[in-house]
């Protein structure tokens, strides 16, 4: 089985020293080269291309952004852009990943080393899913090799659903989970819909401080409001809630007649936080028919397990299809474990969100 081979472009030496180390440790993963600019870069690709580019943002002669966009031009490759940028550049960020990228991972500006040995296990995960990304005619990524680390699945943050949730209401809840290529995806889905839209709630794989940013976006392109979820927010028609990205879950709890956002601290489930697994079994036990769960484009099984206690539980769930996803793995889990009720293109989901939620 060969390996992904990987171009790191950054020009910080450290984070080359550390990237290659880190990747290199995963035997599924080869560091083929590590380029200080895109000039250099360039040469490496003439010789030889990589399966998975790993691309700074601030960087001396030419920025991250617009060599992804001259690369996605002229011979596109799955890139994960690796920035210092948080909150001030996270548009920097979604520009990156309107032009091609597939996924962000973020470092500090200081102590960038210890960072990334922290965060090993989720850069080699988002190597991998890069790898396996449709950014262009290719043969099949290498298969994923699992991490022997313990997985933890949603019991560490609350328990299984009991049986059917409460019978339907006048108010429905959509919630959806996405991960690797999910902000484009969701950008496609909430344009679609119109301003008196069912309550939704998301959580999309992201790093801390890039959600908060990504609502903004979406709020100013989509007739729904959306923003970055808040403990104790209500769930209302015509509004979108996205989990914060990094450090909690998201769970949707019940007041009276209506719906509310817990977000809370907990430990990484399905080796994330939040978890769309926490957010999807929260419905189950809390909105049963009252709810929509829609699971799309990402890498690994979080949230299979959790559309199929939906499902059980009384909601009507969907998944989007392998031709639309950018990486047919959370969606393809679901389908394999009966979790959807139905297999949709992207482009199908909003029309299918509404139908399901009509009274």
């Amino acid at each position: 089985m060969s390996k992904i081979r990987v171009l790191i472009i950054d020009d910080s030496a450290s984070v080359r020293q550390a990237m290659t180390a880190i990747l290199s440790e995963d035997p599924a993963i080869e560091v083929i080269a590590a380029a200080a600019d895109p000039f250099a870069a360039a040469r490496y690709i003439q010789e030889e291309i990589p399966d998975v580019i790993t691309l700074d943002v601030e960087m001396p002669r030419m920025d991250g952004v617009t060599f992804l966009r001259k690369l996605m031009s002229q011979k596109p490759i799955p890139v994960v852009m690796c920035s210092s940028l948080v909150e001030e550049g996270s548009e920097t960020l979604l520009q990156a990943l309107e032009a091609g990228a597939v996924d962000v991972i973020l470092k500090p500006r200081l102590g960038v080393a210890d960072h990334l040995n922290d965060a090993k296990m989720r850069i080699r995960e988002t190597v991998k899913g890069a790898a396996r990304a449709r950014v262009r005619s290719r043969a099949a990524g290498t298969s994923r090799i699992s991490s022997p680390a313990a997985k933890l699945t949603a019991d560490a943050v609350l328990p299984p659903p009991t049986g059917r949730a409460m019978s339907r209401t006048t108010e429905m809840v959509v919630c959806i989970g996405a991960s690797t290529g999910g902000t484009e995806a969701l950008r496609e889905v909430l344009e679609a819909l119109p301003a008196n839209s069912p309550g939704i709630v998301i959580v999309q794989h992201m790093p801390e401080s890039f959600t908060r940013a990504f609502a903004k976006r979406l709020n100013g392109l989509c007739q729904v409001d959306v923003k970055e979820a808040e403990d104790g927010d209500t769930v209302m028609r015509g509004h979108v809630l996205i989990a914060p990205g990094g450090l909690r879950h998201m769970m949707l709890e019940r007041q009276g007649a209506r719906y509310v956002v817990a977000v809370k601290e907990g430990p990484l489930v399905s080796r994330h936080r939040p978890s769309v697994d926490v957010l999807f079994r929260s419905a189950a036990r809390n909105a049963g028919s009252n709810a929509v769960g829609i699971i799309m484009t990402g890498m690994g099984d979080d949230g299979a397990r959790g559309l199929l206690e939906m499902k059980q539980a009384g909601a009507r769930t969907f998944a989007q299809d392998e031709a639309t996803s950018i990486v047919f793995g959370m969606p393809k889990e679901a389908i394999a474990r009966g979790a959807a009720d139905k297999v949709v293109p992207l482009h199908a989901i909003a029309r299918e969100l509404l139908q399901a939620t009509a009274r």
